[in-house]
C-alpha cells in the first residue's frame, strides 16, 4: 500500500540534509501531484542548504590561509558594547573546530537575537576554547572606550584554556600582544571564527542588560541594551544616570 502524501512529508521533514537527496530519488517515480509538489518543494530546501554551506565556508578562507601556514589553533575575536551610554564593553575570543560550518553563522547585527541564541548553543559545542574579556563602565570611564576595548580583547586571549597560535581581529590590531595577527575589515561577516566570537560576546552582554535592567528599572536596558535610544535619553534626563552608565558619554544629556 502507498504512503500517503502526509506520511511522505513527514519522512522528508525528518531525513537530515546529507540523506535528503537520495530519499527524494525514492519517491521520484510516484505520478501523484501532491508527491510531486513535495519533491519540488525539498529540493528547493536542499539547494539552499548548498547555497548556504557555500556561503559559510567562504567565511573559512583567512582561517584556512593561516592552518596552510601551520597555524594550528586560530583564535577569532571581537567586540560589543563600544557605542553605549551605559554597561560594560564585553569581547569574546574564540577558537573553533577546524570543518565547523554552522547555517546561519554571520555578523551578529545581522542575526535576529532568536537565532543568535540558537548559534550561541551550536558554537560552543563546536569551541575548543572561548574566553569573555568584560571592562566595566567605571574603567571604560577612566581609560576612554578604545583602551578599555583593547585591554577586555587582551583579558579574553589571555584567558583563553588553548594558547592561540594566530589572532584574527575585526578591524583592530590589538596592542600588547605577541602571538601574530591580523585584523580585517567588516571581519565578522568575512571570518568564521571573527562572526562567532561576536555572536557569543552580543549573547553575553545583552544577558547581562537584562540582568541590570531588573536592578536599574526605568531605563529600558532589557530592550535598548545600554544603547541612546529616545526612551533611554528621555529616562536618562527624567531619573538622572545610575551607577552603570558611562559619565564620559551622557554629559550631553545631564
Amino acid at each position: 500500500m502507498a504512503l500517503s502524501i502526509k506520511e511522505i512529508n513527514e519522512i522528508l521533514k525528518n531525513t537530515p540534509k546529507k540523506d535528503l537527496k537520495n530519499t527524494l530519488l525514492e519517491f521520484s517515480e510516484d505520478k501523484r501531484a501532491g508527491v510531486k509538489n513535495l519533491i519540488i518543494k525539498y529540493e528547493k530546501k536542499l539547494e539552499k542548504h548548498y547555497a548556504e554551506i557555500e556561503r559559510v565556508k567562504k567565511m573559512c578562507v583567512f582561517e584556512n590561509e593561516k592552518y596552510e601556514k601551520g597555524y594550528e589553533y586560530i583564535a577569532g575575536i571581537d567586540e560589543v558594547g563600544r557605542g553605549p551610554l551605559a554597561g560594560p564593553v564585553v569581547t569574546c575570543a574564540i577558537i573553533l573546530k577546524k570543518g565547523f560550518l554552522p547555517e546561519g553563522i554571520n555578523d551578529s547585527k545581522k542575526l535576529s537575537p532568536e537565532k543568535r541564541e540558537s548559534l550561541y548553543n551550536i558554537i560552543l559545542e563546536n569551541a575548543i576554547s572561548y574566553s569573555i574579556g568584560i571592562i566595566s563602565p567605571l574603567e571604560i570611564d577612566e581609560i576612554n572606550i578604545l583602551q578599555a576595548t583593547y585591554k577586555a580583547m587582551r583579558n579574553a586571549i589571555n584567558s583563553l584554556s588553548v594558547k592561540p597560535s594566530f589572532i584574527l581581529a575585526d578591524a583592530v590590531t590589538i596592542p600588547e600582544i605577541e602571538i601574530p595577527q591580523q585584523g580585517i575589515i567588516k571581519g565578522d561577516q568575512k571570518s568564521i571564527s571573527i562572526a562567532a566570537a561576536s555572536i557569543i560576546a552580543k549573547v553575553t552582554r545583552d544577558n547581562l542588560m537584562k540582568e541590570y535592567a531588573k536592578v536599574y528599572e526605568g531605563y529600558g536596558f532589557e530592550k535598548n541594551m545600554g544603547y541612546g535610544t529616545e526612551e533611554h535619553i528621555k529616562a536618562l534626563k527624567e531619573i538622572g544616570p545610575c551607577p552603570i552608565h558611562r559619565k564620559t558619554f551622557i554629559k550631553n544629556f545631564i
